[in-house]
Formats: C-alpha cells, structure tokens, sequence
C-alpha cells in the first residue's frame, strides 16, 4: 500500500530550542546586566507610520508606570546586586507619563546614568518638564541623557514618517536642549537605503549647522537603526552563528539589560526580556527581576535581523 502520510516543515522561529532545520537554537545568558528600562506607557503625542511598538495617541496597551513601581525596580537591583549603570525610559513618548520626572530623579538620585528616550516635541516642552528637566541638569549634569528620535536629517524623510512639521517642532525642542546643557543624542533609521556613511554626513551637516553638541561619527552620540520589516525573510540563528559571525552571546542586548512593562489590566508591573519585544508572550520573564536572570531564546525576527546581524542596542 502506498504511504501517503508526509512530514509537515515545522515554522521558523517557532519552537525554543530548535530552528526549523533541526539545529540547536542559540540562547543567551544574561551575563553583564547593564542597563534596565522602563516602558513609561505606549500613549505618544503622534503616530509614526512604523512604530514598532504600535504607539499613538491611543494606544495604552502598555499603561503608564508609577514612580513607585519604578522604585520597587530599583530596590530589586540593590538586592539581586545586578550592579547596572544605566537605567533607560522609552515609550511611547516618556514625557506624556505624568510622573516620568519623579521616576528620572529617583535613578538619578542612587547614582545611575539615566537615559530617556523622547521626540522631543511638545510633551517634552511643556513648562513644568522643562522646569524639572532644567533642575535635573542642573544637579546631575551628564548623568542625564536625551536620545531625541529623528528618523532622518531631512524634514521631507522625517516628516514622511512622523507626520507633517513635526521635523521642525523636534528642531525646537533640540535646541532648547541645547541651550540649557542637557546632554543629548539622536537615533536615526535606515529606511532610504543611503549608505551609513552618508546618512552621518549629512547629520553631521545638521548638527554643525544647529551647534549641537552631537558626534555624528559616534556610534554612542548618533544611533542609526536597522530596520524591523517583519515581512523580509531573515535567517534563524543557531548555536553555530556564533563561530561563524565572529560574534559572541555577550553582545547580543538581552545579555547585558531588561525591560519592565505593565499591561493594561494588570496588578503588577512584568519583566521582559527586550525592549523591541514587549508584546510577545515568548519573551516575558516573570514578574520580578530574579526570574527574569533566565536565559532567552533567540526566537524571534528582531533577535536575528537587530541585534545579531543588525550588531544594534537600545542602551547607551
């Protein structure tokens, strides 16, 4: 009789362990915690055409966090002893959070680098946070960074992704940046297939041009990101990848920081294990920063195309 059963191909990035060719998945100990960041909330002040946490003026999937929620975080890194440097805001737009300035104080005041990430538009200039904003500097001077999302040093490129004007409302906010001594760096995309290279010139022809105090030509001060496009085939990174990309675990985001959310709906804050991952189940850790010190899978499109291949980080 002839067998008509058959083998079905499993899914890539499906199973934890195994890429779809059989090959032993590559995980990744949290080896040198060095940054923890907090998801303020995912309410923004604009809707980016490829946000890819999905935030808007309307979506709070992610709620806004407290600084008391934040403070019960920062009792657990004195207590597991993570000995972090840096803890890190992002959103959403973090200045929307009306106690974001409670939460950057309370990290500022025990010794950590903080960094917030932000467009730089008009959640960030109202008066009171400029006020906080400008006495934060003025106590913690460069233990405080601004990373200001702007997508292209075109306002045609960055305003076909953020909205009309909005190139020129995040100049305003820069450059009152400037002018009170916040430290502050730019991220960047690599949507219009230019070179790195002339991405950084032409950034650096912005910054010369506006006084801003920002090396394009430092990775740290000016981050281009690769892209997140879903829809492109990237490949499954395997135990082998390492030997093969001249790469190591170490170097990888999620050996080195965590992200901590809450969810519309729940009691308590949660640990992820990435910051470009805060809606999927395979990557959350718990509720408490000991259970997130499991190691993580890279199973997952952003693993391979981001931060493996991509060679990016969201810290500092």
């Amino acid at each position: 009789m002839k067998d008509n059963s058959y083998q079905v191909k499993p899914l890539k990035f499906s199973d934890p362990y195994y890429t779809a060719d059989g090959s032993p998945r590559a995980q990744v100990d949290l080896s040198h915690p060095d940054t923890l960041w907090f998801n303020t909330g995912t309410l923004c002040n604009i809707e980016c055409l490829r946000c890819y946490i999905e935030s808007s003026p309307t979506n709070d999937a992610l709620t806004y966090m407290t600084s008391d929620e934040v403070t019960d975080y920062l009792d657990q890194l004195d207590a597991r002893k993570w000995n972090v440097r840096e803890i890190g805001f992002t959103g959403g737009e973090p200045f929307m959070n009306p106690q974001i300035l409670g939460m950057m104080t309370a990290a500022l005041a025990r010794g950590y680098d903080v960094l917030v990430l932000t467009n730089a538009m008009r959640p960030m200039m109202r008066s009171r946070v400029q006020s906080g904003l400008a006495a934060l500097q003025a106590t913690y001077g460069a233990k405080l960074t601004l990373r200001v999302s702007m997508d292209h040093f075109t306002a045609a490129r960055h305003d076909e992704e953020r909205g009309t004007g909005s190139f020129d409302i995040a100049l305003k906010g820069m450059r009152w940046l400037r002018d009170v001594g916040i430290q502050t760096t730019v991220a960047g995309r690599s949507l219009w297939n230019e070179s790195e290279a002339d991405a950084r010139l032409g950034y650096a022809r912005l910054f010369e041009d506006e006084g801003f105090q920002i090396a394009a030509q430092s990775p740290a001060d000016l981050i281009i990101f690769p892209e997140m496009d879903q829809s492109v085939e990237v490949p499954e990174i395997t135990t082998a990848c390492w030997g093969i990309l001249g790469k190591t675990p170490q170097s990888v985001m999620c050996a080195s920081s965590r992200m901590v959310v809450k969810r519309r709906g729940a009691d308590r804050p949660s640990v992820v294990a990435c910051t470009l991952l805060p809606y999927d189940a395979k990557f959350e850790m718990g509720t408490t920063l000991a259970e997130s010190e499991a190691s993580v899978s890279l199973n997952h499109p952003h693993c391979a195309k981001f931060c493996v291949l991509g060679g990016a980080s969201c810290s500092s």
